[in-house]
This record gives structure tokens, C-alpha cells and sequence, in this order.
């Protein structure tokens, strides 16, 4: 036993659905087995009379977005548990709530691959042009488009990353089909992939890619073929079959990810955002053999990771122990005694431009503003887009169907 994680002290924060999914007591009796105490928090009491906490363990996708959107009781909750966060540094927080922030929009996720992707100069990896929809088809829309990149058929998309509406997509083939298009959304050129989705699962340095049911292939540049309506999450199922996923025209190039690709992909997302458990969804160009991200998730379901419980608490280990090397647990620590003043990162970072790309030189993670703003020096990643009252409103009944998939 690692003697040096006697007494550490995790608390979780997870709504039941997501629990009784992930089994998470078995993770919790895992832990137990190793020393460690896990608390499940509270968030409606104050957050200082359950510490202290070495890791805090969250997804608060749902009461972040209901934040957002200015819901008083989701603002306190989230607000208490940034509070408790700025007043202990040395706690490590997986993951950092400005990281989930830029995750849950697809539109700055998309931006910050489009610049790892940049940084990489890797020609293994070209992630498909995209760009907001605030408004209706029009020729200026049209134009814009164009001078994107984007090129018929392309995938239709909500911005919000999160939630059953999130799932709900559409395959658009003509100008003709984007009058069923309903601002705003991100629009993304879709790349035939023969039918195959990589799922990739990140905890820390480990990952585990998971191949999945995918969209068929549909002939390059516009068609008179109507627009095709669907949930991303029923046609991405292991068990899934049915006409969208049919394989009968595969050609080209048919090969899994390359784990080089994937290992910098990982790594750089996790230095820029400062974030651990996320997953990546990846597909072969099958014309060019290239990777392709279509989709960043902040913490996943890990389907198909049977080794997700011990690969978390490895890396709970790793991070504990590289953070604070030479102390004490910390319920040996005084409370309100900090440990350290420096921000926990899930790897050290490389040289190179990627390791900048979403944290200042001091290695504090970016503060996403409004629409896509950052706080710091190198405003690189912010959206041109001004988030319309449309998006609020769809933001609001995105949230009220909560995530079916998390």
C-alpha cells in the first residue's frame, strides 16, 4: 500500500443518475481499501465544515450551465464550491470549473483543437472547419460559410455540449435543406470515416480509445437529398444498427487511431485546460487516413473502460504525490493552512507553443469569459460570436431536459 495516501481525503460531487452509472461506490470501497477517506459533498452546507479536502471529484455540468443562466440557487451552489477552491489552493480539483466551462460550448472547445491542432504541425490531424449559425439562411450567411471552409454535407449541432438536446443533430446537404436549420448552432463539415467512431477515454496520462457505431458515407458536395435528422447518442451505441450506420459503402481508408496522435492530443488538452477527465471523439478521414475531432466531453461515462476505477485512482496518486511530495496528509493540516499556492496541472508542461495555449506563463488556467473572452495575455482562444438571447433561451430548455447520456 502507497503508505503516503493514509488519510488523504477525497470529496465527490455527482448527481445519482451519473453514480449509479459509473458504479461509483465501488470506486468509493476502492479507495477505502488503499486509506484514502471519500466524502460525498454537501453542496446546500458549507463546504469549509466538510473539508479538508486533498482532490474534489465533480461533475457539475448541470448546475454550471443552470448558473450561467442565472439561476440563484445553481449560482450559490457553484459559487460555494469556487469559494471553498480560492481559499484552498492546495486542493486538487478535478476538473477546474473554467476548463468545464470552455467544454460545455462547442464552439471554444472546437477553437482550442483547431489551435492544438495549429501548435502540433502534425500532418496526421486535420479537424473539419466549422463555424457559429446565429441566424437564419441568408446570402451574407451563405458567403460566410464559404469563406469558412465548410462544404455540403455538413453536421448540424447545438453550441451547448451537454444534455439530451446536445445529442441532437442533423446532416445538411444543400442551401435548400438549411432553411430547417434552427439558430443558433455550430455547423461542422462531415468527413467520411466509414461508418467508425473512436471514443477516446482520458483519465490523466491514461486513455483507452473505444471504437463505436458511426454515420455511413454520403457522397461529397451538395445533393438534393434531404436533410437527416438524428440523435447522436442512439446512432453511437455499441449495439447500434440501422440504416445511418450501414457500412456497405466503407472505401479508402480503414485504420484505428494512431496512439502517438492520440497520446500529444491528450496531453495537450490536458495542459491547456488543466483537466484530467474528459473524452475525445475521434474518426479516420478515410480518404486522406488523417484524425479528426469532432467532439470534446468533459467527464464522460468511460463505457467500456473496465480499468477506469484503478487507472482514477492512479492518477489521484500521481497527483497527490507530485503535488505535495514531502507533507503530511491533510487531515494532519491545520485548517486554513494552505499547502502550497500553486495550481494543481495534470502533467508538467513541454515545450513548445501547445503548452501555453490555455494557461497563463504562470501556469494558472484560463478564465473563460462571456462568449469566448479570456482573461490574460494571450486572448487567442474567444469566439467572434456575441451570444445571442436565442442561445440563452435554448441554454434554458437544454437544461431543463438534463443529460440522458452522463
Amino acid at each position: 500500500m502507497q503508505t503516503f495516501l493514509k488519510g488523504r481525503r477525497v470529496g465527490y460531487w455527482l448527481s445519482e443518475k451519473k453514480m449509479k452509472k459509473l458504479n461509483f461506490q465501488a470506486f468509493a470501497d476502492l479507495c477505502r481499501k488503499r486509506g484514502i477517506e471519500v466524502v460525498q459533498l454537501d453542496l446546500s452546507q458549507p463546504l469549509e465544515e466538510q473539508g479538508p479536502l486533498d482532490v474534489i471529484i465533480h461533475k457539475l455540468t448541470d448546475l454550471i450551465l443552470e448558473a450561467d443562466q442565472n439561476d440563484s440557487q445553481a449560482v450559490l451552489l457553484v459559487q460555494r464550491v469556487q469559494d471553498y477552491i480560492d481559499a484552498h489552493p492546495e486542493t486538487i480539483v478535478l476538473d477546474p470549473l473554467p476548463a468545464i466551462r470552455t467544454l460545455l460550448d462547442r464552439c471554444k472547445s472546437y477553437q482550442l483543437i483547431h489551435r492544438i491542432e495549429s501548435c502540433m504541425q502534425d500532418e496526421r490531424i486535420c479537424s473539419p472547419p466549422f463555424m457559429v449559425l446565429n441566424t437564419e439562411c441568408s446570402p451574407d450567411v451563405l458567403e460566410q460559410i464559404k469563406n469558412h471552409g465548410l462544404t455540403f454535407p455538413f453536421i448540424c449541432k447545438t453550441r451547448v455540449a451537454h444534455g439530451t438536446n446536445s445529442h441532437e443533430m442533423a446532416i445538411i446537404f444543400s442551401e435548400e435543406d438549411l432553411k430547417d436549420v434552427r439558430p443558433p448552432c455550430v455547423i461542422q463539415s462531415f468527413i467520411n470515416h466509414n461508418a467508425v467512431l473512436y471514443k477516446v477515454f482520458v483519465v490523466g496520462d491514461s486513455y483507452t480509445v473505444v471504437e463505436r457505431p458511426s454515420l455511413k458515407n454520403f457522397p461529397a458536395g451538395p445533393s438534393d437529398r434531404k436533410a437527416i435528422f438524428f440523435n447522436s447518442h442512439n446512432v453511437s451505441k455499441p449495439e447500434s444498427s440501422s440504416d445511418l450506420t450501414s457500412r456497405e459503402n466503407v472505401e479508402g481508408v480503414s485504420q484505428p487511431p494512431s496512439d502517438d496522435v492520440m497520446r500529444e492530443l491528450s496531453r495537450s488538452l490536458r495542459q491547456s485546460l488543466g483537466v484530467s477527465l474528459f473524452g475525445i471523439d475521434v474518426i479516420i478521414n478515410n480518404q486522406t487516413g488523417q484524425h479528426a475531432v469532432i467532439d470534446i466531453n468533459a467527464f464522460p461515462g468511460y463505457e467500456g473502460v473496465p480499468e477506469f476505477f484503478n487507472d482514477l485512482l492512479n492518477h489521484i496518486s500521481s497527483v497527490l504525490q507530485s503535488h505535495n511530495p514531502d507533507i503530511a496528509p491533510a487531515s494532519e493540516q491545520p485548517k486554513g493552512l494552505p499547502v502550497s499556492t500553486t495550481v494543481p496541472s495534470a502533467a508538467p508542461p513541454a515545450p513548445g507553443c501547445c503548452s501555453m495555449l490555455g494557461k497563463e506563463a504562470s501556469g494558472s488556467p484560463w478564465i473563460v469569459e462571456g462568449d469566448g473572452g479570456l482573461k490574460g495575455p494571450r486572448q487567442r482562444l474567444g469566439c467572434n460570436t456575441a451570444m445571442s438571447p436565442n442561445f440563452q433561451q435554448h441554454c434554458v430548455s437544454t437544461i431543463a431536459t438534463k443529460a440522458s447520456s452522463q
